[in-house]
């Protein structure tokens, strides 16, 4: 009976062992237990969570002891305010143990610490991962910082030679800083901000880019302030603007681009603070550069990661395009306009899509501030097809689809329809009949944006006029074209503009332009 309860005591023991020796997986990207895996809905055990953390103690590089990390709302289980006894975090394995040792390696003391580190920095960086995944959570992120987790990783920080341990760092604190608690918890936390900022000088490009991505956190909430103060050092602005220009990782162009334009985007009091010694830096002339590679990327390569690369440096271009005291520089660049005219022109728009739309708002918002140029792009008959091309892509953005009308206002004003030879109108009546079905798809929608552009008469309501300017010089065209008809070969009539379509798109026309008068 004894031996009976003792094999049912050991057969217990190895079923407890299990999972725990099973817990970390020697992967890249290692998940929760398989007991524990959880979505949005569910919730990790809060002693798992702790155990992790814990298990990211820097360990002392002299003496392999672990850190201590003192706090006031430390203990071995969940925090709670109403306790005020406090001890130290304790790491749960300890690797100063010569567990990782062999029986013919005790001897040699090297490769013993050689073994003992290899397998504590893989143990790490499980834990570690584990913690990235989960700070995605807001529960799991709130109870992590309650937990010290924000000490930790400054400690690691402070004190690891490893480019691996800092992404790891900095990509759980990147995740953290998406939820509200945890972003004060980072912000309030002595010298954490000064830390991160320092990770901007290391060379690694994985590490680099969790370091944009949690700036750019910080910059979009609600105490961007202290963020930019940190960031205003002309040694630290530089640095940024050097890896934005010199990097060749699409990854990391994205990111530190979307970290200046969340500078641009952020509050005015960011703006004051950072904009002006950017500028003298040489901010616009990177934007440029930046967009001048991108372009010819595309049309040369093709490559799709970089389509969200040029996505981010036309939103930039954007944000610095509308900013007063900045915009006359940007808007007066001629390579600058040349280039997101070509964007336009690019013939396969459905892959780039998003850009060719931002494009189109630039130019609007160039033209407006430089209107000379409109002149040399007002023969350009590409770039006017590539405009009626772009609006099937703004179903949903008003403001988008009035600043191509704007556009193509300023165009046709410029087109001398009673001076033109036949020859020169009728490639101008052939890209409007080809576009007829756009043109008509918008204008039927347009009945739709109605309520919403009369909410903002001062900014619609001219966009709007910009409209029946361009249906009315449409109309001009469509009725000299037809005037022409006798003097005409009557097979290039038919060839280059059936006169059923065009009276169709002249009806279509007359119809909205009387519309906006009433």
């Amino acid at each position: 009976m004894a031996s009976s309860v003792s094999a049912l005591t050991t057969e217990e023991e190895k079923e407890q062992e299990q999972p725990e020796e099973g817990r970390f997986v020697a992967s890249h990207h290692p998940s929760a237990p398989p007991d524990e895996l959880f979505d949005i809905s569910t919730t990790v055990d809060p002693s798992y969570v702790i155990s992790l953390i814990r298990k990211l103690l820097p360990v002392d590089s002299r003496n392999g002891d672990n850190t201590e990390i003192l706090g006031s709302n430390c203990k071995d289980e969940v925090v709670s305010s109403s306790n005020d006894n406090c001890k130290s975090m304790e790491i749960v394995d300890d690797f100063s143990e010569p567990d990782f040792q062999g029986e013919d390696e005790k001897d040699s003391r090297h490769g013993g610490e050689n073994a003992r580190l290899s397998a504590g920095e893989e143990v790490w960086e499980e834990c570690g991962c584990v913690l990235w995944d989960l700070a995605a959570n807001q529960t799991h992120a709130e109870l992590m910082v309650q937990n010290l987790v924000l000490e930790v990783l400054s400690a690691n920080l402070m004190v690891t030679q490893s480019v691996r341990v800092t992404e790891i760092c900095l990509g759980i604190m990147g995740n953290l800083a998406c939820h509200e608690v945890p972003m004060k918890h980072i912000i309030s936390t002595d010298g954490l901000i000064a830390v991160i900022v320092d990770q901007l000088f290391l060379d690694d490009t994985q590490c680099l880019c969790e370091a944009f991505r949690l700036l750019s956190s910080g910059l979009q909430g609600g105490e961007c302030i202290k963020w930019a103060e940190a960031l205003q050092s002309e040694h630290i602005l530089s640095r940024i603007l050097w890896v934005t220009e010199n990097t060749l990782n699409p990854q990391l162009i994205q990111k530190s681009v979307g970290l200046l334009l969340s500078m641009l985007e952020s509050q005015k009091e960011v703006e004051h603070i950072l904009l002006l010694p950017l500028m003298k830096l040489g901010l616009a002339n990177v934007l440029v550069n930046l967009l001048a590679f991108e372009m010819s990327k595309l049309t040369n390569d093709r490559i799709p990661e970089r389509y969200s690369v040029l996505d981010v440096i036309l939103c930039a271009l954007e944000a610095l395009c509308v900013i007063d005291g900045y915009s006359q520089e940007i808007c007066s660049n001629k390579e600058f306009f040349q280039l997101v005219c070509d964007l336009i022109k690019f013939p396969d728009k459905v892959e780039v899509s998003t850009s060719c739309v931002t494009a189109g708002v630039l130019i609007a918002n160039i033209l407006s501030d430089v209107s000379t140029l409109a002149s040399e792009i007002s023969q350009d008959l590409p770039f006017l097809q590539g405009l009626f091309d772009i609006f099937p892509f703004t179903l949903d953005d008003l403001e988008a689809r009035c600043a191509l009308w704007n556009i193509i206002a300023r165009l046709l004003v410029r087109v001398q329809e009673d001076e033109m030879n036949a020859s020169s109108l009728r490639q101008y009546v052939f890209i409007l009949l080809s576009k007829s079905d756009i043109i008509e798809d918008d204008l039927f929608d347009h009945q739709f944006d109605e309520n919403k552009e009369n909410k903002s008469l001062a900014t619609c309501g001219r966009r709007s006029n910009a409209r029946t300017l361009a249906l009315r010089r449409i109309i001009s065209i469509l009725n000299k074209w037809n005037d022409l008809k006798d003097s005409v070969e009557k097979d290039v009539m038919e060839e280059h503009a059936n006169y059923g379509n065009i009276r169709r798109l002249l009806d279509c026309c007359h119809k909205y332009t009387a519309s906006d008068a009433d």
